[in-house]
């Protein structure tokens, strides 16, 4: 069956373009939905506009996509979490933990588009991949750190001090 498509279909096609489906697929989803229309003369004329300014849309999107994705490529961030002498994790580390961290570092990335087939649960470097779209993708690395290592990273002294004043003053 054809149809006149009233939106973005992923896998499918976009808002205009007339498709070929089932007719089950057109009967219980698609025209229930709103989805779709038959494709007559005046659906067709009427919805002419719209869709070029939807086809503009898209390509800024698509534009915007490749430039977040080629200034996310090979981007490092840290994360920190609580974890065993073994090093595995008190928990994991998930697609929202990633999407957060690259947001604090100035990246525009969504959780939607990191890409993992299973949650880390161990310190160490991790890449994962960032998918924007079906042809634009990135990789970052990602270091999963103790707190206290992140510190003797980053050259903070443990606080041995106090300590050493409580000790002096007994």
């Amino acid at each position: 069956m054809k149809l006149l498509l009233h939106a973005d279909i992923p896998k499918l096609g976009y808002f205009g373009d007339v498709v070929e489906v089932s007719t089950g697929y057109a009967r219980n989803y698609l025209l229930p939905h709103r989805l779709a229309v038959e494709p007559t003369e005046a659906n067709v004329r009427a919805i002419e506009e719209e869709r070029a300014q939807k086809a503009q849309k898209r390509q800024l999107e698509r534009s915007r996509l490749m430039k977040t994705s080629e200034s996310v490529q090979d981007a490092e961030v840290t994360i920190t979490a609580l974890a065993n002498d073994t090093g595995h994790l008190f928990g994991s580390v998930s697609e929202s933990d990633i999407a957060k961290t690259l947001c604090q570092a100035g990246y525009e990335v969504q959780t939607k588009h990191v890409q993992m087939n299973e949650h880390i649960r161990m310190l160490g470097i991790h890449e994962i991949k960032l998918r924007f779209a079906e042809d634009i993708m990135a990789t970052v690395s990602v270091h999963v750190v103790r707190p206290e290592d992140e510190a003797h990273e980053s050259g903070a002294e443990p606080d041995t001090e106090k300590s050493d004043d409580i000790e002096q003053s007994e």
